[in-house]
């Protein structure tokens, strides 16, 4: 496959939405600027379309194989990996103290976005690692600091979640893995953990597993976690490798999609305990988690987003290669390229808008939390890291959901020829496939964005962004038009009729949950969908404000902006008000638990 990076489109959304003009002006992120991040994009471009691109079709026909308890990696994946570390691509974001770049979160999410766009089977292993160093970066010891970061950020080493095991899905309040404390400060750990990314390969000299478990005395449920570093290998004094760490990989899964990422079953303990070493204070493990699973669900809409990306540009080469039947409008006697019918135009486009909306709506979560890092007062780091922490549901739960719809429209562009492997089109279908499900579902995603995003604060910061719509909405009312008029009207009255009813279900979530919270709970999912399709929208409008005012600038560019974000008013945006009355609908009698468990 070959994948072109849309770098001139991502450069749009982090100067024009994002404003990364103001985000450089923040104390640390000075060098932080859209000269610098064209420069960085151009190489991340590079990058991932000549090196880890080539890579993608392969890692599906010979996925990563396990042997004797060693994974050996896709052929070329290990190389790769090498140049992506000495690249500096790991550390783009972490602190130069620890030597990393300390680039700003905004000029990193288009390089990750880039990664999986290009394979998301390689760009794994680095995910899981940046959780791993901002697990650290917030709660570890300066000694685990200094032992670990530097190699983690160097891309020497890698780093693993280990929360799953088999008896404890998502719910982490049935963790069983122990951690007896030793008299030299460490902790003997004992466990199985599942479904553990990269938990072993050949790509790096070590693995750092972060690894939740019990002490003795720890209280039960979610309270009596807490969080140990286990090295596959020991690291001695002056930074070296020591001997191999009591843990080791049973096995690999045999998966739908994402073949060449090897996902593993880790033993700890079977020889006397894995080594392990707390990570803060006991018992505030799983707060210590959240930091990485903030960190992955991010980077896991971003996923969302490259997979779509990289789907829908294979759709529109095939699109403009095969050719098919006459057009219905009689235009020519021969048939022509499928991308002239209507219905495949549809369908490409609402890929394309899909796509573009996600991403500036990511983008602009990401500018948030560099304000929630750098800001130099409190009062605007706290707003802007409610506004993330708000954002982030939306940016995991309906960016992964849109990506199986754009992956399975990729397949159907493809007609017949989707179906067989040998085109590449049902790789992206499949690998999509865990987006939803991974790092919390779609549901654990409604929760939040109901519980601790929505309800927690009395619907605060949702207000926020309900007025900041409002105001688009009112650009849109006093610009000058011109030529765009049918598109600014258009996506006027659509967003405005979005607005009302995410201004409608967030007033239902916060008056009915206290009396009814199974209505709300049943309506979550509707809810954080109805939220990804208005606020999309919104940032689509934000586009179209943008390039009426500049497409004389570049009229290509802008013009095709302006029938993408019609498009998506004519097209999605109608969604909403039909999302709306199915969670409203709710105050009728819930449909949805009408059926007794025995009907089923």
């Amino acid at each position: 496959m070959t994948y072109i990076a849309p770098i001139k489109d991502m450069l749009f959304v982090l100067e024009e939405l994002a404003d990364i003009a103001k985000t450089s002006t923040l104390p640390g992120l000075e060098d932080a600027t859209l000269e610098t991040a064209h420069a960085v994009l151009e190489e991340a471009a590079k990058f991932t379309s000549e090196i880890v691109a080539p890579l993608n079709f392969e890692g599906d026909k010979n996925p990563s194989a396990w042997q004797d308890g060693n994974v050996i990696t896709t052929p070329g994946f290990r190389e790769a990996f090498h140049q992506f570390a000495a690249g500096g691509w790991q550390g783009i974001v972490h602190p130069t103290e620890f030597g990393g770049q300390g680039l700003s979160k905004l000029i990193a999410t288009p390089c990750t976005e880039m990664q999986n766009a290009a394979n998301m089977s390689f760009a794994l292993c680095s995910f899981l690692t940046d959780g791993a160093i901002e697990a650290l970066l917030t709660a570890g010891s300066t000694e685990l600091k200094e032992r670990y970061l530097p190699k983690l950020i160097s891309g020497e080493w890698t780093g693993t979640m280990n929360l799953t095991e088999p008896q404890a899905g998502s719910d982490l309040s049935l963790v069983s893995s122990r951690a007896v404390p030793g008299d030299d400060g460490t902790y003997a750990v004992f466990g199985t953990k599942i479904f553990i990314t990269y938990g072993e390969h050949d790509m790096a000299s070590n693995i750092v597993h972060l690894v939740l478990a019990r002490t003795p005395d720890a209280p039960a449920g979610v309270k009596g976690i807490s969080l140990f570093v286990v090295p596959k290998f020991l690291v001695n004094e002056d930074g070296s490798l020591g001997g191999r760490n009591d843990v080791r990989c049973l096995s690999i899964e045999h998966k739908l999609g994402i073949k060449a990422s090897p996902t593993a079953v880790l033993q700890f303990g079977d020889n006397g305990g894995a080594v392990g070493y707390l990570v803060g204070e006991e018992n505030r493990g799983l707060e210590y988690m959240f930091i990485m699973m903030n960190a992955a669900r991010f980077a896991v809409g971003l996923q969302g987003i490259g997979v779509s990306d990289a789907a829908y540009q294979k759709a529109v080469t095939y699109a403009k290669e095969r050719v098919q039947s006459r057009p219905v409008d009689g235009s020519s006697r021969q048939p022509v390229a499928i991308i002239h019918h209507p219905d495949v135009r549809r369908m490409l486009t609402t890929m394309r808008a899909l796509t573009e909306g996600a991403r500036a709506l990511a983008y602009v979560a990401a500018a948030h939390l560099d304000y929630a890092h750098y800001a130099a007062d409190s009062a605007t780091r706290d707003s802007h890291r409610a506004l993330y922490e708000f954002l982030v549901p939306i940016v995991k739960g309906w960016s992964t959901e849109m990506s199986l719809e754009v992956t399975s429209l990729s397949v159907q562009v493809h007609g017949g020829m989707g179906f067989i492997e040998e085109t590449g089109a049902a790789q992206f279908y499949r690998d999509a496939r865990i987006l939803p499900i991974y790092e919390g579902t779609t549901a654990i995603q409604a929760n939040d964005l109901v519980g601790r995003k929505t309800l927690r604060d009395g619907g605060a910061t949702a207000r926020v962004i309900l007025e900041a719509v409002a105001k688009t909405l009112a650009e849109l009312e006093s610009i000058d038009a011109g030529e765009a008029g049918n598109a600014c009207r258009a996506m006027h009255g659509r967003l405005k009729d979005g607005l009302k009813a995410l201004t409608d279900a967030v007033h239902f979530v916060l008056d009915t949950n206290r009396h009814d919270p199974n209505a709300v709970a049943a309506g979550g999912v509707l809810y954080l969908k109805l939220a990804g399709v208005v606020l999309t929208g919104w940032q689509m409008a934000r586009a179209l404000v943008v390039a009426v005012r500049k497409r004389t600038g570049a009229p290509d560019f802008y013009g095709a902006k302006i029938a993408t974000a019609h498009f998506f008013a004519d097209y999605i945006l109608p969604q909403a008000p039909a999302l709306a009355a199915s969670i409203l609908s709710a105050k009728d009698g819930e449909a949805s638990l009408a059926l007794a468990e025995d009907d089923f």
